[in-house]
């Protein structure tokens, strides 16, 4: 076991008595809206296009509930993803959000593999694409022990130039390519 995963089940265990991760339902889109508009770090989408992602993508998306507050506990965290049409052994991660009360205690990472392993057993995947900013590192972290932990390489290069994007000043979209998936 390497370091990253020793500290991703550590993490685990202390959300297990309190965390429920399943598909998105339609109902959870307008609170994972609020949880992107509120990271203020990713491009918020239309509260329209959450609602048809949860149900148009439930199976490559996952959300945690803290059901701590109730058994039907409201989404505390998301990952949203899709198999890309021209490579369907690739899981798109399109966005990767937690709500502030509940950050930096793993669970992104926790939602990241959670959703991997479902959509690998159901889907066949073997890769994981994203898009990263430069300045993100929080998720660049992410991605380089998500690659540790599942004995894949990551490959990167600029996808989209900042000056591609219409409303001027975004940073380059940086693609990581995670494969193969060997975990």
């Amino acid at each position: 076991m390497t370091a990253a995963q020793a500290d991703l089940e550590g993490v685990r265990s202390e959300f297990t008595r309190s965390l429920r991760i399943e598909a998105p339902q339609v109902e959870d889109g307008a609170e994972i809206w609020r949880i992107a508009r509120d990271s203020e770090v990713l491009d918020l989408n239309s509260s329209y296009s959450y609602l048809l992602w949860c149900r148009d993508f439930a199976a490559t998306s996952v959300v945690a509930r803290d059901t701590a507050s109730g058994a039907d506990g409201a989404p505390i965290a998301f990952v949203t993803g899709y198999i890309r049409p021209e490579r369907p052994e690739a899981l798109v991660i399109w966005q990767v959000a937690v709500d502030s009360a509940h950050r930096g205690k793993g669970l992104a990472g926790t939602l990241l593999d959670a959703l991997v392993t479902r959509v690998t057993d159901e889907q066949g995947i073997t890769s994981v694409e994203t898009t990263v900013t430069p300045d993100n590192t929080a998720s660049d972290r992410m991605f380089h022990a998500f690659s540790e932990r599942h004995g894949a390489t990551l490959e990167r290069e600029v996808l989209f130039d900042g000056e591609l994007f219409p409303d001027g000043g975004h940073q380059p979209e940086v693609l990581y390519r995670i494969g193969p998936l060997t975990t």
